[in-house]
């Protein structure tokens, strides 16, 4: 069972998806800790979002169409894990851990059209394991954060863009494994990372330089496999984010009086519930240079009023992935994904029937 080509891809892209309306972009898994010996990893993928739903129209008193508001993205990782020692192991990871992309289009009369939203961030982690006795090991390290973001609101005359900043947090973990049958599981905690942004504000003519807080949130993961028999395993993940923890409020904006509810604006993107993402899915080893995965995720919808800016609540998917051992070092893994995203409701519009498709193509090196 030791030997069996197991493809994450399948996790990564349901994880990563599954998000398409909201802010996550990384599951953050340490897998690539428990690699054999040197190895080095580059991974791409995209995802294609439909989401669209129904509003006030800003010309008449009815309803409009908002158009599909979540542009396609790309995302790319790499990663390194080399030995230092019969015990000890060090990996080196690149992502990107939250980020947006939302516009409503110019040519809906909805009344957030020309809407557009942006966040784009990169994060390196550093981490190490140490490989104790019966089995166990442990693993932890730091992880800079570097986050900038931008917003335009047009019918209010509004945009703000934020300083870029890089800021820093750490990564908490223990592992079990029992290679003979394939079993492994990792408990990992990653701590909050704040920024502190500088932000340019204008309302029409009017230029306001202040400052606002945001932080990425906390997070627990846990990830485990099994062997089910010498050519299948049994895999998945259970993750929580501490959601409540994120808000971009900035000051101007904030207090600034909302014509709908005569109440202030309040925060651009905050979050009323945290969430719990599960995936669970089986893994195949069809001969000696082929093997796949399917994987299912869901996050229950949570029925709370969601951000204009990433109109989503909850999901169901599913991932197909497949991995061929193109030589003793190389493994190629690449997958799809469906998501059927849940229902969602905004303060200005209802978001229903929407989906995304991702894939994703990952490369492997052991040297």
């Amino acid at each position: 069972m030791k030997d069996i080509m197991l493809t994450a891809v399948a996790v990564m892209l349901a994880a990563g998806a599954a998000q398409a309306g909201g802010v996550e972009r990384s599951s953050q898994s340490v897998g690539i800790l428990f690699e054999q010996g040197r190895y080095a990893e580059i991974s791409a993928g995209g995802v294609a979002p439909d989401v669209s739903g129904t509003g006030l129209d800003s010309m008449t008193t009815g309803i409009a169409g908002t158009g599909d508001v979540t542009p396609g993205f790309g995302a790319a990782g790499l990663g390194y894990k080399q030995p230092l020692g019969d015990r000890v192991d060090l990996a080196i990871i690149l992502d990107e851990p939250i980020g947006a992309k939302s516009h409503y289009p110019d040519d809906s009369t909805y009344l957030l059209r020309g809407v557009t939203g942006q966040i784009t961030s990169a994060a390196v982690t550093t981490l190490l394991r140490y490989k104790m006795a019966n089995n166990f090991s442990v693993y932890g390290g730091l992880r800079a954060v570097r986050t900038s973001g931008r917003t335009e609101v047009p019918l209010a005359g509004y945009t703000m863009k934020t300083s870029t900043e890089t800021d820093y947090g750490y990564v908490l973990g223990g592992a079990w494994e029992k290679p003979e049958i394939g079993a492994r599981i990792a408990l990992t905690y990653n701590s909050k990372i704040t920024h502190r942004f500088d932000a340019t504000e204008r309302f029409g003519a009017a230029t306001i330089s202040d400052g606002f807080s945001m932080t990425v949130p906390e997070s627990v993961n846990l990830e485990f496999q099994t062997g089910l028999s010498p050519r299948t395993l049994l895999l998945g993940s259970v993750r929580w984010v501490h959601w409540t923890q994120f808000e971009i409020a900035p000051p101007a904006y904030a207090a600034a009086i909302n014509p709908l509810t005569s109440q202030p604006f309040g925060p651009l993107v905050s979050y009323a519930s945290n969430t719990t993402t599960l995936n669970l899915g089986l893994g195949r080893k069809f001969n000696d240079v082929w093997s796949g995965a399917v994987m299912l995720g869901y996050e229950k919808t949570s029925g709370d009023l969601v951000p204009d800016l990433g109109p989503t609540d909850g999901f169901k998917s599913i991932a197909l992935a497949a991995s061929y051992q193109a030589s003793e070092t190389i493994r190629i893994s690449g997958g799809v994904t469906y998501v059927d995203i849940g229902d969602a409701k905004a303060l200005a519009g209802r978001f229903s029937g929407n989906s995304a498709w991702a894939a994703g193509l990952r490369i492997g090196v052991t040297f």
